[in-house]
């Protein structure tokens, strides 16, 4: 079933662009995160049209601010709390300024985010390496490779951390979904700010990866 078929269908003939208000009921889930919007928490909904007709797309008004912000402002601007079946006042919703903030912090995290593969020093001696079992010492390297994970009906990649010694292994592994090829290439191009002469040596440590 597609996201516009599973929007929730509204009996009302013309209904409005945005809509901001407390979820009905806990049956409708996030478009963006997946998760169930719980019974009154507040969501945005977003008009479209379906097979069936008009109905609202709905997301966390968290999760709308995150990743469509503009779309967030634009309901602010007609006050679409207004539009809720049972209406809400301006002091039932968080400022806008509030939202936006959410948006910033979510963009910074994706540009602070790294791509996979990797190499960092551990910042404690409490993570373990996730094919050895064994502990990573503070301050040494690690490698950071994408183990899939199933959630529900969807397959997601996940950061696992291992010992240098321990990638070859980990790369054959069936749940691993990073690429042998070019192994070397993408951890030097991934791993920012960490000195060459790291890079370097995790890279020796590693050894063929064929």
């Amino acid at each position: 079933m597609s996201d516009i078929e599973s929007a929730d269908q509204e009996p009302e003939l013309e209904l409005p662009a945005f809509v901001i208000e407390a979820a009905r009921s806990g049956r409708a889930k996030c478009k963006s995160c997946r998760k169930a919007i719980p019974k009154d928490d507040l969501r945005l909904g977003v008009m479209v049209e379906g097979p069936f007709g008009a109905g609202h797309m709905w997301y966390h008004l968290t999760c709308a601010a995150k990743r469509l912000f503009d779309k967030v402002q634009e309901a602010y601007e007609i006050e679409a709390w207004k539009l809720a079946k049972v209406p809400l006042s301006v002091d039932d919703v968080p400022p806008l300024a509030e939202l936006e903030s959410l948006r910033e912090e979510a963009e910074k995290k994706k540009v602070d985010k790294k791509e996979l593969p990797h190499t960092e020093l551990a910042p404690s001696g409490r993570s373990k390496c996730k094919h050895c079992d064994e502990f990573i010492e503070k301050g040494k390297a690690r490698v950071v490779v994408g183990r899939e994970v199933e959630f529900g009906q969807q397959t997601r990649t996940t950061p696992i951390n291992v010992h240098p010694a321990c990638v070859a292994d980990a790369l054959a592994a069936e749940d691993c979904n990073t690429e042998p090829d070019g192994f070397a290439k993408a951890l030097r191009a991934n791993s920012k700010g960490v000195d060459a002469a790291v890079i370097d040596a995790v890279i020796e440590e590693i050894g063929s990866l064929y």
